[in-house]
């Protein structure tokens, strides 16, 4: 059956035989009704069927895709939201924004998730750094100007209005945090809890937060697909909830290219951590830390909007 055929099936038979109408027959006989001689309508229908039908495979996949969204692994106690701006379209267009449902663990890490709702609504109270000191004159003027506009709005709590995600290692995570410019000098929260809640990372969707106050204000996304990398979250992140709506958004974030990297801990030969615990600094003011940009997406990604539901 070819696809003139295949669609006959589904368009009324008076179009279809418009396919075995001389054309010299409908510009003579005006027996021969309209809908016979049009063949523009014939494809019209045609492509009314078309859409039907991608739409339909569409709507089936979509339960497919809900279902595949892990049960929680812990109680659910809060849920916030994130807008992600930028996402590339499959036809190349203007850039989407995509939204994400985070279910948040209370009862297992209550302190990590009071910051975090404070950082999605009216601000996380954040002290500035000390002022830097540097050597060039150039460079010191702009640490002083960085410190004195972090002491003016110092009285406005951190949020993540137009946040960015940093750095995404497909299979093992996604960090979102990256805060704006005017709260990149304020003080790093300490992440950390009373007790360990067990938790691992088991499944795809895990939010989880880095220990210490080294990791910025950020939080991590487990997107699935690589156990063997779950070690250094397990060890030293705090799980403190789980993607409810938008896997797919993550599915696509996760896939997407960024920033080589030199896969060598060049840092290392001078006793140094191969590992960046948080955003750096040192990539936005031109300082001396090298690959600080490993893994960063190509297409920047901004938290557009976040808050509570």
């Amino acid at each position: 059956m070819n696809f003139r055929t295949f669609l006959c099936l589904f368009v009324s038979t008076s179009t279809c035989t418009a396919w075995s109408t001389p054309s010299s027959q409908c510009r003579t006989d005006l027996s021969v009704s309209g809908p016979e001689c049009d063949r523009r309508e014939w494809f019209q229908k045609s492509l009314v069927f078309g859409s039907a039908l991608v739409a339909s495979s569409i709507s089936s996949t979509t339960p497919a895709s809900a279902a595949s969204v892990p049960e929680p692994a812990a109680t659910v106690t809060d849920k916030i939201f994130v807008e992600v701006k930028g996402l590339p379209t499959a036809d190349a267009s203007s850039p989407t924004t995509q939204s994400i449902v985070i279910g948040l663990f209370g009862k297992d890490a209550p302190k990590s998730v009071d910051k975090l709702k404070l950082l999605m609504g009216t601000g996380l109270p954040a002290v500035c750094k000390e002022k830097e000191e540097r050597v060039l004159q150039r460079e010191q003027l702009e640490a002083n100007k960085v410190y004195n506009s972090c002491v003016e709005g110092q009285s406005s709590g951190v949020n993540y209005d137009y946040a960015q995600i940093w750095r995404i290692i497909k299979d093992e995570r996604i960090d979102f945090g990256s805060v704006a410019g005017r709260f990149i000098a304020r003080e790093y929260p300490n992440w950390g809890e009373s007790s360990a809640s067990g938790l691992k990372h088991d499944r795809a969707g895990l939010v989880s937060v880095r220990k210490g106050s080294n990791s910025g204000f950020g939080f991590t996304i487990y997107p699935g697909g690589s156990e063997a990398s779950t070690e250094d979250l397990d060890n030293n992140h705090i799980i403190v909830g789980q993607v409810l709506e938008g896997m797919d958004v993550i599915e696509q974030i996760n896939k997407l290219p960024v920033v080589g990297t030199a896969k060598v801990n060049y840092k290392g030969f001078s006793g140094g951590s191969g590992f960046q615990e948080g955003p750096s600094r040192a990539c936005r003011y031109g300082g001396s830390q090298l690959y600080c940009n490993e893994n960063k997406p190509l297409q920047k990604l901004t938290m557009y909007r976040t808050g509570l539901l």
